[in-house]
């Protein structure tokens, strides 16, 4: 039986709803072997409740938030695209479908109202039941991002250089222009990653888990030049570091993000990065590693395939079509 749903929207969180919120997305999580909101989310929730332009949507029963959607209205050219997860034990009453129509209707309202506005929806894990609700309310199947892993217990060769090319750490102060210089050439066509500011970047150096000596950058010796880098992750650190409350499984390393300067492709340049970048999670006692890649850049699955990665879960992007 569908229950009537009422969904409130907030333009902006209290720090008692941040914390609301992710709650919930543990609860979700937990139960779908996928956590339901994407890193640039959770972390625009912790620092301050969200983007000044994000629609914040909820669902509660009896007091309790059982439902959440979070609605990003920053794109003007791919239009708005949400999260949205609701708690397992409210599941089949309805929550999703009108979290989901009120996310359309934000996406509608932010397009001037003449048209149905463009809205991407992301549903992490590719749990069958997101995309049922999916395609019934009208969306296509889009875009596909693989998270990939392997061991770091098997061999990891070594990094071998271009000439003239040397890896350093980065320093924080001295080269956040550069890098996000860099990664935007290096990301020019990328939807996302291409985009970030300084203060994207800085958001991200304000977690627990950031190390400048797993940010790996890649310099021209002759000149300093920053030609690529490899900056790496590990979730759910030793107690104490910040995050392991936050997970529920042994520390991880991630190829956060690895990006080499359209000048410098063809050179190896980006094999020895992800090599550097394992080696230094291997050094860190881990076990294993993973990245994030859409499926069809074919040539890094390709190459992390030809370092071991494995495709471990998916990640689905659907559209509406206007």
């Amino acid at each position: 039986m569908t229950a009537v749903v009422r969904v409130q929207r907030n333009d902006r969180l209290t720090a008692d709803e941040v914390i609301e919120v992710l709650d919930l997305m543990r609860a979700a999580g937990d139960a779908d072997g996928a956590y339901p909101l994407s890193e640039h989310v959770v972390l625009h929730l912790r620092h301050g409740g969200g983007d000044v332009r994000a629609v914040h949507l909820l669902a509660r029963h009896d007091g309790r938030l059982v439902g959440y959607a979070h609605v990003d209205t920053t794109d003007p050219v791919e239009g708005a695209s949400a999260e949205l997860a609701v708690h397992p034990l409210h599941r089949r009453r309805g929550l999703g479908r009108a979290l989901v129509t009120e996310a359309m209707a934000v996406a509608d309202e932010r397009a001037g109202g003449s048209a149905p506005g463009r809205l991407r929806l992301w549903a992490h894990g590719d749990h069958p039941s997101a995309s049922a609700l999916s395609l019934s309310l009208g969306f296509e199947r889009w875009r596909v991002l693989w998270q990939m892993r392997r061991s770091l217990r098997t061999p990891i060769s070594e990094p071998a250089l271009p000439h003239g090319v040397s890896l350093r750490a980065f320093r924080p102060g001295s080269d956040d222009a550069a890098w996000v210089a860099l990664n935007a050439a290096a990301f020019a066509s990328h939807p996302e990653q291409g985009k970030w500011t300084i203060d994207d970047l800085h958001v991200r150096m304000k977690e627990p888990w950031f190390d400048p000596a797993g940010f790996l950058l890649a310099q021209r010796d002759s000149d300093g030049e920053l030609l690529g880098f490899h900056w790496t992750k590990i979730h759910g650190a030793a107690p104490g570091a910040g995050e392991a409350s936050e997970h529920a499984h042994e520390p991880i390393g991630e190829v956060y993000v690895l990006g080499v300067a359209p000048s410098a492709h063809g050179t190896g340049l980006g094999t020895a990065l992800t090599l550097a970048g394992l080696h230094h999670l291997r050094s860190q006692g881990l076990d294993q590693a993973m990245l994030y890649v859409d499926e069809s850049n074919t040539s890094a699955v390709a190459l992390y395939r030809k370092l071991s990665f494995a495709r471990w879960v998916t990640d689905v992007c659907f559209r509406r079509q206007v």
